[in-house]
Protein backbone atom coordinates (compact mmCIF):
# COMPACT_ATOMS: atom_id res chain seq x y z
CA UNK A 1 0.00 0.00 0.00
CA UNK A 2 2.79 2.44 0.92
CA UNK A 3 4.71 1.81 -2.31
CA UNK A 4 1.58 2.40 -4.38
CA UNK A 5 0.83 5.66 -2.62
CA UNK A 6 4.38 6.92 -3.09
CA UNK A 7 4.41 5.89 -6.76
CA UNK A 8 1.12 7.66 -7.37
CA UNK A 9 2.34 10.82 -5.65
CA UNK A 10 5.56 10.86 -7.72
CA UNK A 11 3.55 10.40 -10.93
CA UNK A 12 1.57 13.52 -10.01
CA UNK A 13 4.72 15.60 -9.58
CA UNK A 14 5.62 15.11 -5.92
CA UNK A 15 9.22 14.51 -4.87
CA UNK A 16 9.95 10.98 -3.73
CA UNK A 17 11.75 12.16 -0.61
CA UNK A 18 8.81 14.27 0.52
CA UNK A 19 6.36 11.46 -0.24
CA UNK A 20 8.43 9.06 1.87
CA UNK A 21 8.44 11.56 4.75
CA UNK A 22 4.64 11.76 4.66
CA UNK A 23 4.35 7.97 4.75
CA UNK A 24 6.91 7.79 7.54
CA UNK A 25 9.78 5.93 5.86
CA UNK A 26 13.09 6.82 4.24
CA UNK A 27 14.04 6.54 0.58
CA UNK A 28 16.51 3.83 1.55
CA UNK A 29 13.68 1.80 3.11
CA UNK A 30 11.57 2.28 -0.02
CA UNK A 31 14.43 1.04 -2.18
CA UNK A 32 14.86 -2.04 0.01
CA UNK A 33 11.15 -2.88 -0.11
CA UNK A 34 11.13 -2.66 -3.89
CA UNK A 35 14.23 -4.86 -4.25
CA UNK A 36 12.86 -7.44 -1.80
CA UNK A 37 9.40 -7.42 -3.39
CA UNK A 38 7.74 -6.19 -0.21
CA UNK A 39 4.66 -4.00 -0.08
CA UNK A 40 4.23 -2.33 3.31
CA UNK A 41 6.12 -3.37 6.43
CA UNK A 42 5.08 -0.49 8.62
CA UNK A 43 3.67 -1.29 12.01
CA UNK A 44 0.32 0.44 11.85
CA UNK A 45 -0.96 -0.86 15.16
CA UNK A 46 0.76 0.76 18.11
CA UNK A 47 1.12 -1.54 21.09
CA UNK A 48 0.50 -0.05 24.50
CA UNK A 49 3.37 -0.85 26.90
CA UNK A 50 2.38 -3.32 29.58
CA UNK A 51 3.59 -1.02 32.37
CA UNK A 52 1.74 2.11 31.19
CA UNK A 53 -0.94 3.70 33.34
CA UNK A 54 -4.54 3.54 32.19
CA UNK A 55 -6.52 6.63 31.34
CA UNK A 56 -8.50 6.20 34.55
CA UNK A 57 -5.32 6.03 36.65
CA UNK A 58 -3.95 9.16 35.00
CA UNK A 59 -7.19 11.03 35.67
CA UNK A 60 -7.06 9.94 39.30
CA UNK A 61 -3.53 11.37 39.64
CA UNK A 62 -4.69 14.69 38.20
CA UNK A 63 -7.62 14.78 40.61
CA UNK A 64 -5.30 14.20 43.56
CA UNK A 65 -2.81 16.86 42.41
CA UNK A 66 -5.60 19.42 41.96
CA UNK A 67 -7.35 18.62 45.22
CA UNK A 68 -7.64 21.20 47.98
CA UNK A 69 -5.08 19.31 50.08
CA UNK A 70 -2.33 18.85 47.47
CA UNK A 71 -2.79 21.62 44.91
CA UNK A 72 0.06 23.68 46.41
CA UNK A 73 2.47 20.77 46.76
CA UNK A 74 4.89 19.06 44.41
CA UNK A 75 4.89 15.35 43.52
CA UNK A 76 7.96 14.97 45.75
CA UNK A 77 5.66 15.85 48.68
CA UNK A 78 2.46 14.25 47.42
CA UNK A 79 3.79 10.73 46.78
CA UNK A 80 5.29 10.25 50.30
CA UNK A 81 2.14 11.70 51.90
CA UNK A 82 0.00 9.16 50.03
CA UNK A 83 2.40 6.36 50.97
CA UNK A 84 1.96 7.24 54.65
CA UNK A 85 -1.76 6.49 54.15
CA UNK A 86 -1.03 3.18 52.46
CA UNK A 87 -1.79 4.52 48.97
CA UNK A 88 0.50 4.26 45.93
CA UNK A 89 -0.75 5.66 42.64
CA UNK A 90 2.49 6.05 40.70
CA UNK A 91 6.10 7.15 41.06
CA UNK A 92 7.13 10.79 41.35
CA UNK A 93 8.46 10.78 37.78
CA UNK A 94 5.09 9.49 36.54
CA UNK A 95 3.33 12.28 38.45
CA UNK A 96 5.59 14.86 36.81
CA UNK A 97 5.10 13.32 33.36
CA UNK A 98 1.30 13.27 33.67
CA UNK A 99 1.21 16.87 34.93
CA UNK A 100 3.42 17.90 32.03
CA UNK A 101 1.14 16.17 29.50
CA UNK A 102 -1.84 17.97 31.04
CA UNK A 103 0.02 21.32 30.83
CA UNK A 104 -0.12 21.69 34.61
CA UNK A 105 3.59 21.61 35.36
CA UNK A 106 4.23 25.32 35.94
CA UNK A 107 6.01 27.43 38.51
CA UNK A 108 3.91 27.94 41.62
CA UNK A 109 4.41 29.83 44.83
CA UNK A 110 5.68 33.27 45.77
CA UNK A 111 9.30 32.76 44.80
CA UNK A 112 10.42 34.35 41.56
CA UNK A 113 10.55 32.21 38.46
CA UNK A 114 14.04 31.02 37.56
CA UNK A 115 15.61 33.29 34.98
CA UNK A 116 17.80 31.78 32.30
CA UNK A 117 20.44 34.23 31.12
CA UNK A 118 21.56 33.95 27.52
CA UNK A 119 25.17 33.03 26.99
CA UNK A 120 27.34 35.97 25.98
CA UNK A 121 28.18 36.26 22.31
CA UNK A 122 31.07 34.07 21.25
CA UNK A 123 34.16 35.58 19.66
CA UNK A 124 37.07 34.01 17.83
CA UNK A 125 40.60 35.40 17.72
CA UNK A 126 43.10 34.23 15.13
CA UNK A 127 45.74 36.82 15.99
CA UNK A 128 46.85 39.16 18.79
CA UNK A 129 44.94 42.28 19.82
CA UNK A 130 41.57 41.09 18.58
CA UNK A 131 39.92 39.98 21.82
CA UNK A 132 41.02 41.12 25.28
CA UNK A 133 39.74 40.01 28.65
CA UNK A 134 40.03 41.87 31.93
CA UNK A 135 39.00 41.67 35.55
CA UNK A 136 39.87 42.90 39.03
CA UNK A 137 41.23 40.76 41.85
CA UNK A 138 41.93 41.54 45.49
CA UNK A 139 45.43 41.58 46.96
CA UNK A 140 45.54 41.40 50.74
CA UNK A 141 47.16 44.28 52.65
CA UNK A 142 48.65 44.17 56.14
CA UNK A 143 45.55 45.97 57.44
CA UNK A 144 42.75 43.53 58.17
CA UNK A 145 39.75 44.09 55.90
CA UNK A 146 41.65 46.38 53.53
CA UNK A 147 42.69 45.25 50.06
CA UNK A 148 44.55 46.51 47.03
CA UNK A 149 42.79 46.07 43.69
CA UNK A 150 44.69 44.64 40.73
CA UNK A 151 43.27 45.66 37.34
CA UNK A 152 44.57 43.15 34.78
CA UNK A 153 44.07 43.18 31.00
CA UNK A 154 45.15 40.22 28.85
CA UNK A 155 45.02 39.11 25.21
CA UNK A 156 43.17 35.78 24.92
CA UNK A 157 44.99 34.74 21.72
CA UNK A 158 48.50 35.00 23.13
CA UNK A 159 47.61 35.06 26.88
CA UNK A 160 49.91 38.07 27.19
CA UNK A 161 49.32 40.60 29.95
CA UNK A 162 48.83 43.79 27.94
CA UNK A 163 48.10 46.13 30.83
CA UNK A 164 47.77 46.24 34.61
CA UNK A 165 47.67 48.62 37.54
CA UNK A 166 46.97 48.45 41.26
CA UNK A 167 44.74 50.94 43.07
CA UNK A 168 43.37 51.28 46.57
CA UNK A 169 39.78 51.41 45.29
CA UNK A 170 37.57 50.17 42.47
CA UNK A 171 36.19 52.60 39.92
CA UNK A 172 35.28 52.87 36.26
CA UNK A 173 37.55 55.91 35.91
CA UNK A 174 40.60 53.91 36.96
CA UNK A 175 39.62 51.02 34.70
CA UNK A 176 39.37 53.41 31.76
CA UNK A 177 42.85 54.75 32.55
CA UNK A 178 44.34 51.22 32.51
CA UNK A 179 42.62 50.55 29.19
CA UNK A 180 44.08 53.72 27.67
CA UNK A 181 47.57 52.78 28.85
CA UNK A 182 47.23 49.22 27.53
CA UNK A 183 46.08 50.42 24.13
CA UNK A 184 48.96 52.88 23.99
CA UNK A 185 51.48 50.20 25.03
CA UNK A 186 50.26 47.94 22.21
CA UNK A 187 50.38 50.90 19.76
CA UNK A 188 46.86 50.25 18.52
CA UNK A 189 45.24 52.92 16.32
CA UNK A 190 41.85 54.31 17.22
CA UNK A 191 40.19 52.50 14.31
CA UNK A 192 41.58 49.11 15.37
CA UNK A 193 38.83 46.51 15.93
CA UNK A 194 39.01 45.18 19.47
CA UNK A 195 36.58 43.28 21.70
CA UNK A 196 36.97 43.72 25.46
CA UNK A 197 35.32 41.08 27.65
CA UNK A 198 34.68 41.38 31.39
CA UNK A 199 32.17 40.48 34.07
CA UNK A 200 29.27 42.67 35.23
CA UNK A 201 30.96 44.63 38.02
CA UNK A 202 30.36 48.35 38.42
CA UNK A 203 33.89 49.33 37.25
CA UNK A 204 33.28 47.32 34.07
CA UNK A 205 29.91 48.87 33.27
CA UNK A 206 30.49 52.34 34.68
CA UNK A 207 29.72 55.35 32.50
CA UNK A 208 33.34 56.49 32.22
CA UNK A 209 34.59 53.06 31.17
CA UNK A 210 31.83 52.59 28.58
CA UNK A 211 32.36 56.09 27.21
CA UNK A 212 36.11 55.48 26.88
CA UNK A 213 35.48 52.20 25.06
CA UNK A 214 33.03 53.88 22.71
CA UNK A 215 35.51 56.67 21.96
CA UNK A 216 38.21 54.10 21.15
CA UNK A 217 35.88 51.92 19.08
CA UNK A 218 36.22 49.00 21.50
CA UNK A 219 33.32 46.53 21.47
CA UNK A 220 32.16 45.62 25.00
CA UNK A 221 31.35 42.03 25.96
CA UNK A 222 30.03 40.97 29.36
CA UNK A 223 29.65 37.73 31.27
CA UNK A 224 26.38 36.57 32.70
CA UNK A 225 25.82 37.70 36.31
CA UNK A 226 27.57 35.39 38.80
CA UNK A 227 28.91 33.06 36.08
CA UNK A 228 32.70 32.98 36.35
CA UNK A 229 33.00 30.46 33.50
CA UNK A 230 32.08 33.22 31.03
CA UNK A 231 35.42 34.91 31.73
CA UNK A 232 37.74 31.87 31.90
CA UNK A 233 40.98 33.46 30.68
CA UNK A 234 41.12 36.13 33.36
CA UNK A 235 40.10 33.66 36.06
CA UNK A 236 42.85 31.28 34.95
CA UNK A 237 45.42 34.09 34.97
CA UNK A 238 44.47 35.12 38.50
CA UNK A 239 44.91 31.53 39.66
CA UNK A 240 48.36 31.40 38.04
CA UNK A 241 49.24 34.67 39.80
CA UNK A 242 48.07 33.71 43.27
CA UNK A 243 49.40 30.14 43.15
CA UNK A 244 52.80 31.10 41.81
CA UNK A 245 55.63 29.87 44.07
CA UNK A 246 56.89 33.43 44.44
CA UNK A 247 53.53 34.81 45.63
CA UNK A 248 54.12 36.35 49.08
CA UNK A 249 52.99 34.28 52.04
CA UNK A 250 52.31 37.48 53.97
CA UNK A 251 50.02 40.38 52.95
CA UNK A 252 51.55 43.32 51.12
CA UNK A 253 52.72 46.05 53.48
CA UNK A 254 52.20 48.91 51.02
CA UNK A 255 50.64 49.46 47.62
CA UNK A 256 54.14 50.10 46.28
CA UNK A 257 55.24 46.64 47.42
CA UNK A 258 52.25 45.13 45.66
CA UNK A 259 53.05 47.00 42.45
CA UNK A 260 56.68 45.88 42.52
CA UNK A 261 55.71 42.25 42.95
CA UNK A 262 53.10 42.33 40.14
CA UNK A 263 55.62 44.02 37.84
CA UNK A 264 58.06 41.16 38.46
CA UNK A 265 55.30 38.59 37.94
CA UNK A 266 54.15 40.25 34.71
CA UNK A 267 57.66 40.13 33.26
CA UNK A 268 58.07 36.47 34.25
CA UNK A 269 54.64 35.52 32.94
CA UNK A 270 54.99 37.25 29.57
CA UNK A 271 58.60 36.36 28.79
CA UNK A 272 59.56 33.24 30.75
CA UNK A 273 56.38 31.29 31.55
CA UNK A 274 55.60 28.62 28.96
CA UNK A 275 51.81 28.58 28.79
CA UNK A 276 50.07 25.21 28.48
CA UNK A 277 47.16 26.72 26.53
CA UNK A 278 49.41 27.78 23.64
CA UNK A 279 51.63 24.67 23.39
CA UNK A 280 54.13 25.79 26.02
CA UNK A 281 55.51 28.87 24.34
CA UNK A 282 55.66 32.15 26.23
CA UNK A 283 52.85 34.68 25.76
CA UNK A 284 55.35 37.22 24.37
CA UNK A 285 56.60 34.73 21.77
CA UNK A 286 53.08 33.99 20.59
CA UNK A 287 52.07 37.65 20.67
CA UNK A 288 54.94 38.48 18.29
CA UNK A 289 54.27 35.48 16.03
CA UNK A 290 57.44 33.60 16.93
CA UNK A 291 55.62 30.51 18.18
CA UNK A 292 55.18 28.96 14.72
CA UNK A 293 58.93 28.64 14.16
CA UNK A 294 59.47 27.40 17.72
CA UNK A 295 56.82 24.69 17.40
CA UNK A 296 58.13 23.66 13.99
CA UNK A 297 61.60 23.24 15.47
CA UNK A 298 60.21 21.15 18.33
CA UNK A 299 58.42 18.88 15.88
CA UNK A 300 61.69 18.28 14.00
CA UNK A 301 63.51 17.47 17.25
CA UNK A 302 60.90 14.88 18.20
CA UNK A 303 60.91 13.31 14.73
CA UNK A 304 64.70 12.97 14.77
CA UNK A 305 64.57 11.43 18.23
CA UNK A 306 62.04 8.88 17.01
CA UNK A 307 64.19 8.01 14.01
CA UNK A 308 67.20 7.41 16.26
CA UNK A 309 65.31 5.14 18.67
CA UNK A 310 62.05 3.93 17.06
CA UNK A 311 61.76 1.16 19.66
CA UNK A 312 61.11 3.79 22.33
CA UNK A 313 58.03 5.17 20.59
CA UNK A 314 54.76 3.26 20.65
CA UNK A 315 52.68 5.91 18.88
CA UNK A 316 52.88 9.28 17.25
CA UNK A 317 55.20 12.01 18.45
CA UNK A 318 53.86 14.79 20.62
CA UNK A 319 51.50 17.20 18.91
CA UNK A 320 53.32 20.51 18.48
CA UNK A 321 50.89 21.95 15.90
CA UNK A 322 50.29 25.68 16.09
CA UNK A 323 47.06 26.75 17.83
CA UNK A 324 45.60 28.92 15.08
CA UNK A 325 42.39 30.09 16.76
CA UNK A 326 41.19 30.82 20.28
CA UNK A 327 37.51 31.13 21.15
CA UNK A 328 35.83 33.07 23.91
CA UNK A 329 32.63 31.40 25.15
CA UNK A 330 32.48 29.17 22.05
CA UNK A 331 29.11 28.56 20.45
CA UNK A 332 29.04 26.67 17.16
CA UNK A 333 26.13 28.74 15.85
CA UNK A 334 27.20 32.21 16.89
CA UNK A 335 31.00 32.27 16.96
CA UNK A 336 32.10 35.40 15.15
CA UNK A 337 35.44 36.21 13.65
CA UNK A 338 36.44 39.82 14.21
CA UNK A 339 36.72 40.40 10.47
CA UNK A 340 33.23 39.00 9.91
CA UNK A 341 31.87 41.30 12.63
CA UNK A 342 33.53 44.28 10.98
CA UNK A 343 32.03 43.43 7.58
CA UNK A 344 28.56 43.20 9.14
Amino acid sequence: MAIKLITRAVEHGARQRRACEVIGITERTLQYWRMAGLTDRRQTVKKEPANSLSRQEKDEILVVCNSEEFRNQTPKQIVPALADRGVFLASESSFYRILHQADQLHHRGRSAKPVVKKRPRAYLADGPNQVWSWDITYLASNIKGQFYYLYLFMDIYSRKIVGWEIYATESAEQAAEVLRKARFAETLPLNHDLVLHSDNGSPMKGATMLATMQKMGVVPSFSRPSVSNDNPYSESLFKTLKYAPAYPAQPFKTIGAARRWVATFSTWYNHLHRHSGVKFVTPAQRHKGRDKAILKQRKCVYQKARQLHPERWTGKTRNWDHVAEVELNPDNEHTLNIEMKKAA
